[in-house]
């Protein structure tokens, strides 16, 4: 039965370089049908990888499984546009999801546009109904993890997310790993020694996109405008939520996703540097 552990012992097995599914067979320790069928899921359900097949049809045939990020991401030049936009800017207020909402079909997307001076006061419930539906990856970009903290009387986004932790989602994070925002990214890499579960994975890249990827199946953007104190101009802080199901577009978004977070250095070694600045 595939499981967290055998997922990210295949995806560590490829991430360095292309493999066939004999090497992969034999790394972990199962019959090559079986290795076979676990790739199918991983790349169905997780996206993290992506295989080819040459020669196909032939007796010689060979089945090569990589790293998905290694893929074009955009098939569109709206998508190639979006994509150069987003690996070039690094903060929230350089990129508008409202950009990307716009190409979706008004079946396959809604927004939420709510007047608050704190996100702590906005709907927070409908962002966990959307958390809780992870069955098993949540990706997460995020400036400094600051959601983890929001709470009402009623939700506690933190618990939602140790809650998916202890049901066996893997959880992916890109975000700032510097020291203003350790607390955060400490308390998250916590649940796995909570759990004993190595599901949450941290790699710091500083983005403009602020969003939950579920399962690839649902994109929930957040997007903040705010007031700029100029005459018949925005004067109220607003924040603007979009949750989008268009299938095209939730896998190139997890795409782009992937290409930052391999791209990214790994939280755990970038505070182990941060931390010896207090020392030298």
């Amino acid at each position: 039965m595939l499981n967290s552990k055998i997922i990210k012992r295949i995806e560590n097995f490829v991430y360095p370089k292309p493999r066939n599914m004999q090497e992969i067979s034999k790394h972990i320790e199962k019959s090559w049908r079986t290795a076979d069928r676990y790739v199918r899921e991983i790349e169905e359900e997780y996206g993290t990888i992506a295989t080819r097949t040459f020669r196909k049809g032939t007796r010689g045939a060979l089945k090569v499984v990589y790293w998905a990020s290694v893929e074009k991401a955009s098939s569109s030049v709206f998508q190639e546009k979006l994509e150069k936009e987003i690996k070039i800017a690094k903060n929230k207020e350089d990129f508008s999801a409202f950009d990307i909402y716009q190409h979706i079909n008004d079946k396959k997307k809604k927004a939420i546009i709510e007047k608050e001076i704190k996100e702590n006061t906005t709907n927070l419930e409908e962002l966990a109904d959307i958390l809780k539906k992870t069955q098993k990856q949540l990706l997460i970009f995020s400036g400094n993890l600051s959601f983890l903290n929001l709470e009402n009387k009623t939700i506690n986004l933190f618990e939602i997310i140790e809650n998916l932790v202890k049901k066996g989602v893997s959880i992916k994070v890109i975000c700032r790993v510097d020291l203003e925002g350790i607390n955060n990214i400490e308390k998250l890499r916590g649940l796995n020694f909570k759990y004993g579960k190595e599901l949450v994975e941290i790699h710091h890249n500083e983005h403009p996109i602020r969003a939950f990827v579920i399962d690839k199946n649902i994109l929930r953007i957040k997007e903040i405008k705010e007031p700029t104190g100029k005459m018949n101009e925005l004067d109220e802080k607003i924040f603007i939520f979009y949750t989008i199901k268009d299938k095209e577009w939730v896998d190139w978004i997890a795409k782009i996703f992937w290409n930052l977070f391999s791209n990214s250095i790994g939280a755990k070694r970038r505070i182990e540097e941060l931390k010896k600045l207090g020392k030298s």
